[in-house]
């Protein structure tokens, strides 16, 4: 399949493209970019040196990629990355910047939606099924778990993690970790309950469900949750809670 690439957009010569890759109006690509098959670069979008990308993403107008880290330590010649999976789409504003590590990566995961101007910093990781909604800005080396929401304009300090399937209300701002599965936010940020709707939409209820359940009381009385049976979220509770955190977890409510 061919690809549509209009007659304005400047793309470096050892960029590789994919097949069926639409490149729309005053497109900039540097060198040394991969976009994968199916991908849309709509008109004014800017990829950067070292922005690799998967199949079908959708990148919308004056969405910027790959940029270089907001960092003043941060040496121009370093060689990192930002890594895209597949099926995204980047709503207008969108900005991600590449690593400060050297050969390191930003990481953005696959079946994400990013809505207009909100921000991945530099050495982020985000996973797969996650919204961003309008103006959320997460600063460097923050991770994001899979099927996480953050509402409109949160914005999360350096080396905080956002567990999977956690729901972060809007206006919040992270100083700290959000437990997997719960819903968070306020200022200062708090956790509230269950992010029940979320875990519901995936298909978590019955003794599942209750073991959360379970597993929030406990961890809210500051006890352990060691002891509780290992269905799969409390698995993955009990494998993210045994990384050390760097920010500490936000209290409760």
């Amino acid at each position: 399949m061919t690809n549509h690439i209009h007659p304005t957009a400047c793309i470096a010569d050892n960029v590789k493209l994919g097949d069926a890759v639409i490149v729309g109006p005053y497109v900039v690509i540097e060198p040394d970019v991969v976009i994968g098959e199916g991908c849309e670069i709509q008109a004014h979008a800017v990829i950067k040196r070292f922005t690799q990308m998967g199949s079908s993403n959708r990148v919308h107008s004056h969405v910027v990629l790959g940029d270089l880290p907001q960092d003043i330590a941060f040496k121009a010649a370093t060689v990192s990355y930002l890594t895209i999976g597949d099926n995204n789409v980047f709503r207008e504003g969108f900005t991600a910047h590449r690593a400060t590590v050297v050969e390191g990566a930003t990481i953005i995961g696959s079946q994400c939606f990013f809505m207009n101007h909100s921000h991945v910093a530099h050495d982020c990781m985000i996973g797969d099924q996650t919204i961003f909604a309008n103006n959320v800005a997460i600063g460097g080396f923050v991770e994001v778990g899979n099927n996480v929401f953050m509402g409109g304009a949160v914005v999360a300090h350096q080396f905080c993690r956002v567990g999977p399937f956690a729901i972060v209300r809007g206006t919040s701002g992270l100083s700290m970790d959000v437990l997997p599965f719960t819903t968070a936010g306020g200022a200062p940020a708090k956790h509230y309950r269950l992010n029940s709707i979320g875990l519901r939409r995936a298909g978590i209820s019955g003794e599942r469900y209750k073991m959360l359940t379970t597993a929030f009381r406990r961890l809210k009385a500051q006890e352990s949750i060691e002891d509780l049976e290992d269905t799969p979220e409390i698995l993955i509770l009990k494998a993210w809670l045994a990384v050390k955190s760097k920010r500490g977890v936000h209290g409760f409510k």
